[in-house]
């Protein structure tokens, strides 16, 4: 299994940050895959993996090029470099594009465990690389970015808020499959068989998450480590679409339910309404029903007021036929 020692410190220190490189990377790897987790992530393919798949056809060097920096548990280091805190998509990208024709062959090699195919024995690469991510950017995800960009932040609040009542046990052994805190400084961070890495004390962890489900981790020489994981399940849907139980919703209101079943993570209104369409007013008015019925709470976390179902409100929820799979 990967495993990473990592100091009490360096933990404590680390972060939950948006990477716009990582979202585009995660959606690469969708598009890779061409079979979505759930019905918005199919709703996404439809609609942009024709393209994708025309752009492969057309170039005889990118899609061996993919097949061999994605098609393997280990991704080519110089396909997907780690972000820094508040570094943009074209800042990313262009560590891409910088690195040397040399490296990327390098990196490839150590992808395949073997040697190249001879259509990527050559020096542009990199370039390629870069332009298909680009592409992925550009066509796939730069539109949607600002409702994805909510989504993710929402996702940082709850993790965050998490770390405060539980430590930090409670939210890594709930990144993506396969992280683990195993107590005495070590976790897995995935059940490949790589040898352990040791984190050196004053280094960087970042935690990045995305909205595909997708999940991989990356290093920076000894200075900087991130995990990158799917954001969490609730909020990896199209809400706004998202069928609410009938009886709940007859019960309080069409809008009033969607809410109450969207707060088994916790949100902030800002997040309520980026999430599900619903207006400022609108999302304020509902939340004071559902506060005064004892049906949510709410709590701060730094500068921001969360908002969480309470026992009562799990109780009507699970009752209604919704479940308790957001929790």
């Amino acid at each position: 299994m990967g495993l990473w020692q990592i100091d009490t410190d360096t933990l404590a220190r680390s972060r939950f940050v948006l990477s716009p490189f990582a979202e585009t990377f995660a959606s690469l790897k969708l598009l890779y895959a061409g079979t979505g987790a759930h019905p918005g992530e199919e709703a996404w393919l439809r609609a942009h993996l024709p393209g994708y798949r025309a752009r492969l056809a057309a170039d005889p060097v990118t899609a061996p090029l993919v097949r061999a920096a994605l098609g393997t548990p280990w991704i080519a280091d110089f396909f997907c470099p780690t972000s820094c805190v508040g570094e943009s998509f074209e800042e990313s990208v262009a560590r891409v594009r910088a690195a040397g024709a040399g490296q990327a062959r390098a990196d490839l090699r150590v992808s395949l465990r073997g040697p190249l195919p001879d259509a990527l024995e050559r020096d542009d690469l990199p370039e390629r690389a870069t332009a298909l991510l680009t592409y992925v950017w550009e066509e796939t995800v730069r539109p949607y970015w600002e409702r994805r960009r909510r989504i993710l932040e929402a996702d940082m609040v709850a993790r965050t808020t998490r770390v405060s009542q539980g430590g930090w046990a409670a939210v890594l052994d709930d990144l993506r499959p396969g992280t683990r805190w195993l107590g005495e400084s070590r976790f897995q961070v995935n059940l490949n068989a790589y040898p352990p890495r040791e984190i050196a004390a004053g280094a960087e962890l970042l935690f990045m998450p995305v909205t595909p489900r997708a999940g991989w981790v990356s290093w920076e020489g000894r200075e900087r480590y991130a995990v990158v994981y799917p954001c969490l399940g609730v909020l990896a849907e199209d809400h706004d679409r998202r069928p609410v139980p009938a009886g709940l919703g007859a019960l309080i209101g069409t809008a009033r339910a969607r809410l109450l079943v969207l707060l088994g993570t916790p949100l902030s209104t800002t997040q309520l309404v980026a999430v599900t369409g619903q207006g400022l007013g609108s999302v304020g008015r509902h939340l004071r029903v559902l506060l005064d019925a004892g049906l949510v709470g709410r709590r701060r976390a730094g500068r921001s007021v969360l908002y969480v179902r309470t026992a009562a409100g799990d109780v009507l929820v699970e009752a209604s036929g919704a479940g308790m799979g957001d929790r």
